[in-house]
């Protein structure tokens, strides 16, 4: 490894975006010797071909996941819970990274110093390729569970992303407890009297 480092770790989330749901984080420390084919962005993969190299990634790898839920992004912002399920999957790794990679352009504050932020780090590092599959296969999961709670949404399609059949079942439906009160969407069908823009 480079730089003498000899555990490296990538780091992805997935769920920034959602009306819905959790936003789940995963650390990956690959074993060398065994690195599977075809790793790669997990935008990039068929849902079938996520779930091949997720079960592979679990199987071979030391996987963390974690999901912070709805009342905690809408108590600390959906920035900074991002950033406490990415510190808090790596700490879930059953050794120690020597460094890590996380996928965007910021490092949260508790892995300053031992870790690199790489813009499309999921294009660019297999550890960072493996941890995105991971995690959307994980968060996807818990979204399918939700929607066969909360039929109507389209979650096991939309993975609580804003869609119109989402947008319009809000209306029709309303709002549920696994629904973000701190975006625009939902906080103004609650509160139409003060409106958020964003």
């Amino acid at each position: 490894m480079r730089a003498g480092w000899l555990r490296v770790a990538g780091v992805d989330e997935v769920g920034r975006g959602p009306l819905a749901g959790p936003v789940t984080a995963a650390a990956v420390r690959l074993d060398p010797r065994a690195i599977p084919a075809g790793l790669n962005d997990s935008k990039r993969l068929t849902p079938a071909r996520r779930e091949i190299l997720n079960a592979i990634i679990c199987a071979e790898a030391d996987v963390s996941i974690v999901h912070v839920d709805v009342a905690e992004i809408d108590r600390i912002n959906i920035l900074h819970a991002s950033m406490a399920a990415m510190e808090r999957a790596v700490g879930g790794l059953s050794i120690p990274p020597d460094h890590i990679l996380i996928d965007g352009n910021r490092v949260p504050d508790g892995l300053r110093g031992r870790a690199e932020a790489i813009v499309k780090g999921d294009a660019r590092s297999l550890s960072i390729a493996a941890a995105s599959i991971v995690a959307k296969v994980a968060r996807d999961a818990v979204m399918a569970d939700l929607a066969r709670a909360f039929p109507g949404y389209g979650w096991a399609r939309n993975a609580g992303y804003p869609t119109a059949e989402h947008r319009a079942a809000l209306k029709t439906l309303g709002v549920t407890p696994h629904h973000r009160r701190s975006f625009a969407p939902v906080h103004n069908i609650l509160y139409p009297d003060t409106k958020l823009t964003h």
